[in-house]
């Protein structure tokens, strides 16, 4: 089973917005940005999407504390599509970050894209 943590200021959206794929395999719990970076450190979780205004700061800004640039990306106000989210997970991307008002269009092709990873 894989987790993912939702956070920000959109967390209850994302996780309605991934839960309504009706991913198999996929478990959406809403979290905080600093229990979502301890869950991650200790394997208790596997990838965290995180919203707010922009995307681009406040998304991800404890988490790239904590967790490293390495593991943490954002799109901004962009939607990805699922190869980019595939290659970045490739990469040891966990963490991604995006805009509130993009929740509609990149929580599902990111979910889907860590959800086809197996």
């Amino acid at each position: 089973m894989t987790k993912i943590l939702t956070g920000g200021v959109g967390k209850v959206e994302v996780a309605d917005t991934v839960e309504r794929l009706g991913l198999e395999g996929v478990e959406v719990v809403v979290s905080s940005d600093m229990d979502a970076a301890m869950k991650l450190r200790v394997h208790q979780a596997d990838f965290y999407l995180g919203t707010c205004h922009t995307g681009a700061g406040a998304s991800l800004g404890v988490l790239v504390g904590l967790m490293g640039q390495a593991a943490c990306h954002t799109f901004g106000r962009s939607v990805p599509t699922e190869d980019e989210v595939a290659t970045l997970i490739a990469s040891g991307k966990k963490v991604f970050g995006f805009s509130m008002d993009q929740i509609g269009e990149a929580a599902p092709v990111i979910a889907r894209a860590i959800a086809a990873r197996g």
